[in-house]
């Protein structure tokens, strides 16, 4: 169904405006794009991914589709360059907002904003801060050792694994930071490490990270709850950095929120340190 309103149109994106997206996030005035492993064009033909059109032109458009199904984190809003982006945010979330209630009326929608303009936008919205995502860094160095568990195996993490990694990830994560199957399969495949943590053949824990030039990136973590405290996670960690020294890298990242002392203490043990980056996380609920 379309929506008219100010000469603009709002119709969900299909297949034959993939080009015209990519040319609008490219040369776009106003664009956001959730840090993600999956491109934000990828997510054309899930809703809500809708296109605001002004005449011949595309001039917006916003991708929000639920994943997992109770959380919409909102992948890109992109404006052309000469248009108001409270115009077109306006008409795009009013009809993706209508589009995830009919969903769940328990929809959460999350979004990390990147600019002043998008914060602007958002507070206007009813979005509102719920906490910080911080960053850490480390760099090769001394580190306590990993404490020597003979009923703990590590191994190289694979594609059947994927259902139990959801599962364990799931126990692991709640709110807004669960991934689904799909979601940690893209992640598996653009990994450079990716570990599985057993005990008598249970999968316990997890970790996936990638890799650049200079260094990698712990883009996941995650030990089931029964196990926390136990050096599950510091076993992982340590093999972890130990795979990034023998390959030369000069430091690796990983992000956390502000209030997971857990995680911070355990990333701190390893020699992690913040590097003062952070970014806030804003939350819409119905």
């Amino acid at each position: 169904m379309f929506t008219k309103s100010k000469k603009i149109t709002i119709y969900p994106a299909i297949k034959e405006d993939r080009q015209y997206l990519a040319n609008l996030i490219h040369f776009g005035s106003y664009i956001h794009r959730h840090l993600d492993w999956r491109p934000a064009l990828d997510w054309i033909g899930r809703s809500p991914f809708l296109v605001a059109r002004q005449g011949s032109e595309i001039v917006g458009a916003l991708a929000c589709p639920p994943d997992p199904p109770k959380v919409a984190w909102i992948r890109l809003f992109a404006v052309a360059h000469g248009v108001n982006p409270e115009q077109i945010w306006e008409e795009v979330w009013s009809e993706a907002r209508l589009q995830l209630l009919e969903i769940a009326d328990t929809m959460k929608v999350a979004v990390i904003p990147l600019h002043e303009w998008f914060f602007r936008l958002l507070e206007g919205s009813q979005f509102e801060s719920s906490h910080r995502v911080i960053v850490l860094s480390w760099e090769p160095g001394e580190r306590p050792p990993a404490r020597n568990h003979p009923w703990l195996s590590l191994r190289s993490m694979t594609l059947n694994d994927i259902p139990d990694v959801e599962k364990l990830d799931a126990a692991a994560f709640g709110g807004v930071w669960q991934n689904t199957a799909a979601c940690l399969e893209i992640a598996f495949l653009q990994s450079a490490v990716a570990t599985i943590a057993e005990l008598d053949n249970e999968p316990v824990g997890y970790q996936i990270s990638t890799a650049s030039q200079m260094g990698g990136h712990l883009a996941r973590l995650a030990v089931l709850p029964k196990y926390h405290n136990q050096g599950v996670g510091y076993a992982l960690l340590d093999h972890l950095l130990n795979q990034f020294e023998q390959r030369g890298a000069h430091h690796v990242t990983v992000n956390t929120q502000h209030d997971n002392l857990a995680s911070l203490a355990l990333y701190r043990k390893a020699g992690f340190r913040l590097t003062g980056e952070e970014y806030p996380v804003y939350e819409w609920i119905p």
